[in-house]
């Protein structure tokens, strides 16, 4: 039987259509990736296409791996070769890697190097980007707290997507600010050039750029893609279809496949015309509709298509599923946003329970508009033990000590770097001081010279004092060695004499000094790509940075490290005797990796001895990073690649690669969830001005991408899907928690497709449009039907039927209650941030004690309430009040300060 059998009409119809332009609008759950792999594998098997002549780009690494997993599956015993699967930016890195000289000027100075990037440029993280824009600022005598440099660099990141260069910016400014940053970005712009740097953004301008200005080169990849097919085309900025047009030539074989009604990245330059407009782009193109949704459940479905079908700038389509009925969408109104998320993690336990019971495998997912949403879910689900990922939160290459080693790499490649220079100078502390790197600064500035030059020259020229000079020249040394270790002319300079390393102008080789700190600062996260390519130019790979193989455990001894199991030819002797001599011509004769180049620079800075003698949890904990730093080099090194491979995929790492598949729960943003599929997703935060965000509230096209993201968020449901929101919320910089307005979105969401959840009397209806009443509740709108006991010491939670007798059970929990300071620290060391816990005196416990139910009393902060329920007596006494703004608050009667009224 052919593959093509097992396609429905309009996806057969879609591999089929092979020659000139297509537009593939697949609808959410449609089964696009199939389309796309049985499109590549037509192509191959039945068109007798070289898989080498087709170009497939999509957004993530894990896309772009599962695609060439399929493919390979399909055609896998045709041909060696193999189709080009890949993102955007890895495509557009190995393009620059190869041609990027093609676009340098010759120098007007006889004897000067041609002016512009070379092929060893380096990527430029957010990190490094601020580090920049704060140097630049610095200089030209700006305030960074009236302008800060994250609002510098996303305008400079908004031109570039447009792309409008810093003069067209200039010209464009309707206000000093806009006329100052744009100042900022020429400056940048010079910067990155002075270091051989491009940002993100520049990966996929320079290689638009060189297809239009280098005919030889655009040629060649014309000659090269014979097929294009672009995945999530609705999210392609200005260079990506520039990029597209270049790459697509005379012959207009493009299948773009995309949804207008899951265009949501427009913040980082996604343009909705592209796939809007794809017919006046290509007035031949066929286009062709994917309406059956093999994912969600017909309730599912239709609401989904009721909310977004009130947007305006749509094609249009009407999906349908085989998967009639289904279960209700679930409607849940909590009192204020702690509540909202113990409802969630009491819902998904009893699902779990339910489903071990049937033995399914459960899986659930919790969306919320903004990260900041995660705390409260975070420390529900840790009250009920519930094991959860979180998408999108610390990244490992964020780690402080891994972009440390990072930043040392990259120097050793490109010296020229002064971003990632600055950052390793004194890390660890070697004895270069602010003065001594305030002297190098300026002398660089002087003479032109970057910062790695600098240090030669003040060297040479003894400008600085001497012990300052010789902690220089232990940090020259250090990466000279490195750079000889890469080279492969390490063992040659050991065997050197004393004369002839002097006669080179070389000091003696050095151990650094052991170093006392280390930078703990944590950065910024990644953009949203990865990268998807292996040593040999455009053939496919899945990188995988951070999941060590689980039989291979590297050793840490003596405060050095080394893998006894995976490099044995790397072990170290550690005797006295091999430590003096530090004779390591063995490992590093022939064919260094960049896992020795790790081993090296880790044993020579003494940095896991220092971390041993810190003798602190986070110190072992970042000893362990720097295995798994050493693990991922060695896992390159397996694949044969390069150290600045290595580098490229470690920049290219995105949030969206940090999904887990096997995890049970996830909590990520609505962003993070596209293309993914949960059994069972909790919608959160439906309020006016959180979701859609407040930003979005002035303008139509903001607000219908909200809307759009909606959409996403609700057909990623399989089975149930149940919307949330908090009837009080605390806001940031407010005392007391605001009462919400119900999003739209609600009311867009036909009510006989609604159940209810909680048995609220009084609570808004979904899609009625009536308002919440944000005050004057009294007890019987809670019903007794659902309570939890968010602010109890022991932060139990319990599901009780009206009259029915409290569970004995009771989830295992750490008591500690909502928003204390040791949660918050918990919630920190979780994510591998430092957080120090004050000591504060405990105050003697005030107030009256005794109260009854029915009784009115006063707290200092949720003002009059009246006293619901009571449990226990005398010092571990608890009441339940219902307070007329907030909802019920059950409190610890000797702490809870309250009055008679």
């Amino acid at each position: 039987m052919s593959f093509l059998d097992q396609l429905n009409p309009q996806q057969r119809e879609a591999v089929e259509a092979t020659e000139g332009p297509v537009l593939i609008l697949a609808g959410a759950g449609s089964g696009k990736t199939r389309v796309i792999t049985y499109r590549i594998a037509y192509l191959i098997e039945h068109m007798g296409v070289m898989p080498e002549s087709i170009l497939a780009m999509t957004f993530t690494n894990k896309a772009a791996a599962e695609m060439g997993e399929r493919v390979e599956k399909l055609v896998g015993g045709l041909s060696i070769a193999k189709p080009v699967i890949s993102t955007f930016h890895s495509f557009c890195v190995r393009v620059l890697r190869r041609d990027i000289e093609a676009m340098q000027i010759p120098s007007a100075t006889p004897g000067q190097p041609p002016i512009g990037h070379t092929k060893k440029f380096v990527i430029y993280d957010e990190s490094d980007q601020q580090s920049v824009v704060k140097s630049v600022m610095k200089r030209l005598g700006l305030d960074d707290k009236q302008l800060t440099p994250r609002t510098v660099l996303s305008r400079i990141s908004w031109a570039k997507n447009h792309m409008l260069d810093p003069q067209e910016l200039y010209l464009q400014s309707a206000d000093p600010k806009t006329e100052k940053i744009a100042h900022l970005f020429e400056e940048y712009r010079k910067e990155l050039r002075k270091a051989n740097a491009l940002d993100f953004d520049d990966l996929l301008l320079e290689a638009t750029r060189l297809l239009k200005t280098a005919a030889p080169v655009r040629e060649y990849y014309n000659r090269r893609f014979q097929y294009l097919l672009i995945d999530e085309y609705q999210d392609t900025n200005r260079p990506q279809y520039e990029l597209m047009r270049m790459l697509a030539g005379e012959r207009h074989n493009v299948c773009a496949v995309g949804d207008e009604d899951q265009s949501i990245y427009s913040w980082r330059g996604a343009d909705i015309r592209n796939i809007l407009e794809f017919e006046k782009d290509f007035p031949e193109a066929k286009i062709i509709r994917l309406e059956q949704n093999y994912r969600s459940t017909q309730n599912i479905l239709q609401a989904a298509s009721s909310v977004v079908a009130n947007n305006l700038r749509r094609k249009g389509k009407n999906l349908w599923t085989s998967r009639q009925g289904g279960t209700k969408i679930g409607y849940y109104e909590a009192p204020d946003g702690e509540n909202e998320a113990l409802f969630a993690a009491d819902h998904i336990a009893k699902y779990f329970r339910g489903a071990a019971q049937h033995g399914e495998t459960p899986r659930a997912a919790v969306l919320y508009r903004t990260n900041s949403q995660s705390r409260l879910f975070e420390e529900a689900m840790r009250r009920y033990g519930l094991k959860y990922k979180v998408v999108g939160g610390f990244s490992f290459y964020e780690r402080a000590e891994i972009k440390d080693m990072i930043s040392y790499l990259k120097v050793i490649q490109n010296p020229e770097d002064s971003i990632s220079l600055l950052r390793v100078i004194n890390t660890p502390t070697r004895g270069i001081g602010k003065g001594t790197i305030d002297t190098v600064e300026r002398l660089a500035l002087e003479t032109g010279l970057s910062l790695w030059g600098a240090i030669g020259e003040a060297i040479r020229r003894q400008l600085l004092p001497q012990r300052a000079l010789a902690a220089l020249k232990g940090f020259q040394q250090l990466i000279l060695d490195a750079q000889a270790i890469l080279s492969g002319t390490f063992a040659d300079q050991l065997e050197e004499s004393p004369e002839e390393s002097a006669a080179r102008g070389l000091p003696p080789t050095q151990v650094a000094e052991a170093p006392q700190t280390l930078q703990a600062a944590a950065d910024d996260s990644l953009p949203d790509d990865a990268a998807a390519f292996d040593a040999n130019e455009f053939e496919n790979f899945a990188f995988d940075f951070g999941a060590a193989r689980s039989e291979i455990v590297p050793d840490v001894e003596a405060g050095r490290l080394h893998d006894s199991r995976r490099d044995a030819g790397a072990t170290v002797d550690a005797s006295p005797a091999a430590d003096a001599g530090r004779d390591a011509s063995a490992p590093f004769a022939t064919n260094p990796s960049t896992a020795d180049l790790l081993k090296f620079l880790i044993d020579r800075m003494g940095y896991i001895k220092l971390l041993e003698e810190e003798d602190t949890p986070e110190a072992f904990s970042r000893i362990e990073n720097l295995r798994e730093l050493v693990n991922a080099a060695m896992d390159s090194r397996d694949r044969g690649e390069s150290l600045d491979q290595f580098l490229d995929n470690a920049a290219l790492i995105s949030d969206a690669d940090d999904y887990d598949e096997r995890a049970q729960i996830t909590l990520m943003s609505l962003h993070a969830a596209k293309g993914l599929e949960f059994p069972l997703v909790f919608l959160s935060g439906l309020e006016e001005g959180l979701f859609p965000h407040s930003r979005t509230m002035l303008q139509p096209d903001d607000v219908e991408e909200e809307r759009r993201l909606c959409y996403v968020g609700m057909t990623r449901a399989m089975d149930q899907l149940i919307l949330t929101r908090a009837v009080y919320r605390r806001r940031y910089g407010t005392d007391l928690p605001e009462a919400s307005v119900p999003s739209r979105f609600l009311e867009e969401v036909p009510i006989q497709l609604i159940e209810e959840l909680g048995g609220r009397r009084g609570a808004t209806r979904v899609g009625t449009g009536t308002p919440a009443r944000p005050a004057g509740r009294s007890p019987a709108a809670y019903d007794a039907d659902t309570h939890y006991s968010y602010e109890d010491e022991d932060q139990s939670a319990s599901w009780r039927r009206s009259g029915a007798p409290a569970s004995p059970q009771k989830p295992a929990a750490p008591a500690k209650p909502y928003n204390s300071i040791e949660n918050i620290a918990e919630f920190f060391s979780s994510r591998g941030k430092k957080f120090t816990v004050p000591k504060t005196p405990v105050e003697e416990p005030t107030g009256k004690r005794g109260f009854r139910p029915g009784q009115k009393v006063r707290h200092p902060k949720y003002g009059e309430g009246t006293v619901y329920q009571r449990e226990g007596e005398g010092a571990d006494a608890k009441i339940t009040v219902q307070f007329p703004r907030f909802g019920l608050k059950k409190l610890v009667e000797k702490y809870a300060q309250l009055e008679r009224a």
